[in-house]
């Protein structure tokens, strides 16, 4: 594994755009959040028992959380630098997704819905890396793409007829919409928005946002 510097850890074509949306330049969904949790809920709701990790610490020590939108272009520009960070803290980071696709995207939905029906054969990351991957195909389109999703689980190797139950059943719709309810009461308003170890990380650089995460690695 390569070992990154907080000089080279994201491209400087991207650092502009990263640095944007981790300050706040977020888009903003459309609804009314309640007031913000404490630290107890805080603590209670950022990461389930069933929340779906991406890289597990075995020390448990530090977790970086994600609500993102797989249509959501400021995810898509910032997932670049969340692989790095996972490169680059392999076994010490804890990285953990969780869905809050935005109802101004078409698509949102329908592309969490295929995550998580793929992930519930095991196929978790593969889905994720697919979505962004091909994200200028099919985002902002006014048009339902689920089918194209569906054409992902095939490549895949997925189980279709398990699929095909899965990701229009209540039981699928229920757990998107489980991250959306913990993100709204967390605050969240956009995507996407990170939590280090159940606080809310928008440092003004991508700099600070690996210093935020060294700092706490060093508690």
């Amino acid at each position: 594994m390569k070992t990154m510097t907080r000089q080279t850890a994201i491209p400087l074509a991207l650092t502009a755009v990263v640095v944007a949306l981790i300050a706040g330049v977020l888009t903003v969904r459309a609804l009314t959040s309640p007031e913000p949790a404490d630290a107890a809920e805080r603590a209670d709701t950022t990461v389930r028992a069933d929340s779906h990790r991406l890289a597990t610490a075995e020390d448990g020590k530090v977790t970086l959380v994600e609500f993102l939108d797989f249509e959501c272009e400021a995810c898509a520009a910032a997932y670049p630098f969340v692989e790095q960070l996972r490169e680059q803290y392999d076994g010490k980071v804890t990285f953990v997704l969780r869905y809050f696709p935005l109802p101004g995207h078409r698509n949102a939905d329908d592309a969490a819905f295929a995550v998580e029906s793929a992930a519930r054969q095991g196929k978790l990351e593969q889905m994720y890396q697919r979505m962004y991957d091909t994200q200028a195909e099919w985002g902002e389109s006014q048009d339902s793409k689920a089918a194209l999703f569906r054409g992902y689980a095939e490549d895949l190797g997925l189980d279709m007829a398990q699929y095909d139950a899965e990701v229009a059943s209540p039981e699928v719709a229920a757990r998107v919409q489980k991250d959306v309810d913990d993100g709204t009461r967390l605050g969240v308003t956009g995507t996407p928005s990170f939590f280090l170890n159940g606080e809310r990380l928008a440092p003004a650089t991508t700099e600070e946002f690996v210093q935020a995460i060294d700092d706490a690695l060093a508690q």
